[in-house]
């Protein structure tokens, strides 16, 4: 195990019923003027918007600023509509009702009402930021984490890059976590979600460079097992509250800096070439994701093949690696997430260029033990 500085300062309250009993409060503790920001309409339908103002009002919050509109793969040009909108009224605290794509836009709206320059400069590494506005967050959909990290990824919409970064002033200050919100997450949500989270779970556990990480490896896999059973139950009964909650709470602990903490240099290589799946094509972030991770897997077998076997073993019961990797496919087929790249709608004819975008991206992140010949490799056996 490595050394280590492990910082969370986001204060969590998790129930049912939750939205409505703390959300304004949480909100009245860090400003009085509100940046409402949400996707389109399906918290108005689903009653959380009526929950979410109920809870400002009585908590004497009235000059509240919404801006909607936040798509599934949040964009550039959007955010800085939202950045704009937030300079111009002035409000001091920003509340992000929705999933892990209202959460990274309003992280990047915090960031970006501060900054003089163009917000993409944190995306791309050119800028840090130096200050945030708080950021409240009442989380609809779990996957990202995006509650409980200091993580934001956004869609360059004019350059297709998707590209994500940290920072310390990113934490949101107060998440407010009910799952009886995500009852109404359709079935290939709830899918991608569980890829999303066990995802996060995934990239330090195999490329960590500690040479004994046991607490880490029960975390991981113990969770991932965990978010397995748990989208199942949801998959066949969508009202088992039980599940939901289980299921809210492991997404977020898959990704809040507890899992990786001591298992020293890490990269994020599954992220690194999904991100222009998404980026370029507009399709679920877990989607993409379990299309990749199964042929990486295969891809990585001699690198990391006591991991793998461990993983088999621990998670599915199984004697080999290779029976593991197929596990996790067979599972992501049985939930109806995506495999392949046709199964994706991605052309295979453009992976030589996806391959040069994931490159990039990596060489962004420091990732450099993989060349553009092994993601196309790698890209290439997804698309069988």
């Amino acid at each position: 195990m490595k050394a280590f500085e492990f910082h969370n300062p986001t204060k969590v309250i998790f129930g049912n019923g939750t939205v409505s009993e703390a959300t304004g409060l949480a909100v009245a503790d860090a400003g009085s003027k509100v940046l409402l920001v949400y996707g389109k309409q399906s918290i108005k339908r689903n009653g959380t918007y009526d929950k979410v103002i109920s809870s400002l009002k009585a908590a004497g919050l009235t000059d509240v600023v919404e801006f909607s509109g936040v798509k599934s793969n949040p964009c550039l040009s959007h955010l800085k509509e939202g950045v704009a909108i937030a300079r111009e009224a002035a409000v001091d605290v920003i509340l992000a009702v929705g999933g892990g794509s209202v959460m990274d836009e309003a992280k990047g709206i915090a960031a970006g009402v501060f900054y003089n320059g163009d917000p993409w400069d944190f995306y791309s590494g050119a800028a840090a930021p130096e200050q945030a506005l708080p950021l409240i967050v009442v989380p609809t959909l779990p996957a990202t984490a995006s509650e409980m990290n200091s993580g934001t990824v956004i869609t360059n919409d004019v350059t297709q890059e998707k590209y994500g970064f940290f920072s310390e002033h990113l934490f949101p200050k107060v998440a407010v976590m009910d799952p009886e919100l995500t009852h109404t997450v359709p079935k290939d949500y709830t899918a991608y979600s569980g890829v999303d989270a066990i995802s996060h779970l995934i990239e330090g556990y195999f490329t960590g460079d500690a040479k004994w990480t046991p607490i880490q490896d029960r975390y991981v896999e113990g969770l991932a097992k965990t978010i397995m059973e748990a989208t199942d139950r949801i998959l066949e009964n969508p009202e088992d509250n039980e599940a939901r909650s289980v299921m809210m709470w492991s997404a977020t602990l898959a990704w809040n800096g507890l899992g990786v903490s001591g298992v020293g240099n890490m990269g994020f290589p599954n992220h690194m070439i999904e991100h222009p799946l998404s980026g370029r094509y507009d399709i679920a972030h877990g989607a993409g994701l379990s299309i990749v991770i199964p042929a990486w897997m295969r891809f990585v077998l001699d690198r990391y093949p006591e991991k793998l076997a461990r993983f088999a073993r621990e998670v599915f019961g199984l004697d080999s690696a290779e029976e593991g990797i197929d596990a996790l496919e067979a599972w992501f087929k049985k939930i109806k997430s995506p495999t392949t790249l046709a199964e994706g709608g991605i052309p295979a004819e453009e992976i030589p260029s996806i391959a040069d975008d994931a490159i990039k991206l990596g060489h962004l992140w420091g990732i450099s033990d993989y060349t553009h010949q092994d993601v196309v490799c790698i890209l290439n056996s997804a698309a069988k």
